[in-house]
């Protein structure tokens, strides 16, 4: 990891030029003291990078110094730094390493080609914050170190223990067979077994996770597209409760992101969208239209409405002056 670290801290000199102690932590995401610690074992090794002091100083290399990497055409450098880019390199929180490697590519160019790779990929973008109606995109909040955990198990073939909490439930232990990790519309699932039964569990609503060192009882290889198509036609056929509910177009996206499955939805004039949705069971359906406060209405079915209403109706006769 180390020896990644140097020749990453060598290519962000070579492109950028001067950098601060402060700048380069933060980039490679280490302390200050271990930019100053790796500084040193690269002068000693013989990499021709000094200080210069004063107000506008900091680290640079030698002029001219740089390492030497080829193969790269450029239509090939062009989509590795469209998929490097800012919303791209979240994936799977691979960020840190994803930047490294573009940094590497950069230092693989051509010196005539760089600049114009850098202004033709910066014509293209990849998964905006937000669309042409100013909705924001979903922004998955993981917990600290769940990630890595979890992409620990599914690479090493061990199992994984996690804290879960389902909508509207306290955490829970689960461990599993890790199969797979799919991300699609901004969420990631681990695709996985549990004593031999197929499951899928989102990564936002793991509060905990730890690879173990049990290995994983699962197949040597594996079809992600195929499992993922299979686990999605057995979740449009599962017995979840129906739901047609209406929401305001500002917090569809938000709805979406409780339901179980979305069946049919149409948007209306008045500034609504009319949807046919799936919940795993009424208290889930009354938790996730509850949320959205006035900017929801359950149309159907009644049994839905009717639990609403007393919960309404509870906190009316609670707050009433």
């Amino acid at each position: 990891m180390r020896a990644d670290r140097l020749v990453s801290l060598v290519l962000l000199l070579r492109q950028r030029g001067r950098m601060t102690a402060d700048q380069l932590a933060h980039e490679l995401e280490v302390s200050a003291r271990t930019v100053l610690r790796d500084i040193d074992a690269l002068s000693t090794a013989g990499v021709p990078v000094y200080a210069e002091r004063g107000r506008h100083g900091g680290y640079t290399l030698l002029s001219g110094f740089r390492t030497e990497l080829t193969g790269l055409n450029h239509d090939e450098a062009l989509a590795l730094l469209t998929a490097g880019s800012d919303r791209a390199e979240k994936v799977f929180g691979l960020s840190a390493p994803l930047a490294s490697a573009m940094r590497k590519v950069v230092d693989a160019l051509p010196e005539g080609h760089r600049a114009r790779l850098a202004e033709a990929a910066g014509r293209f973008l990849v998964e905006p914050a937000n669309d042409l109606l100013s909705r924001r995109a979903v922004t998955e909040v993981l917990a600290d170190g769940v990630m890595g955990e979890v992409r620990v198990a599914v690479i090493s073939g061990r199992r994984l223990r996690f804290s879960y909490a389902a909508p509207g439930t306290s955490p829970s232990p689960r461990t599993v067979d890790p199969v797979g990790l799919v991300t699609v519309r901004g969420r990631t699932y681990l695709l996985a077994t549990k004593s031999g039964h197929d499951r899928t569990y989102r990564l936002s609503r793991m509060v905990s996770a730890e690879a173990l060192t049990d290995p994983a009882q699962r197949p040597a290889q594996v079809d992600l597209d195929r499992i993922w198509a299979e686990r999605g036609a057995q979740f449009l056929s599962e017995d979840h409760i129906p739901v047609v509910v209406r929401v305001r177009s500002p917090r569809h996206d938000e709805l979406l992101g409780t339901v179980r499955t979305v069946r049919a939805q149409e948007s209306q004039p008045d500034g609504w969208v009319r949807l046919e949705v799936t919940f795993e069971d009424i208290r889930h359906a009354v938790w996730a239209v509850w949320q959205l406060d006035t900017d929801a209405e359950v149309l159907a079915p009644e049994s839905v409405r009717h639990e609403l209403h007393l919960r309404a109706e509870a906190l009316r006769t609670r707050y009433q002056p």
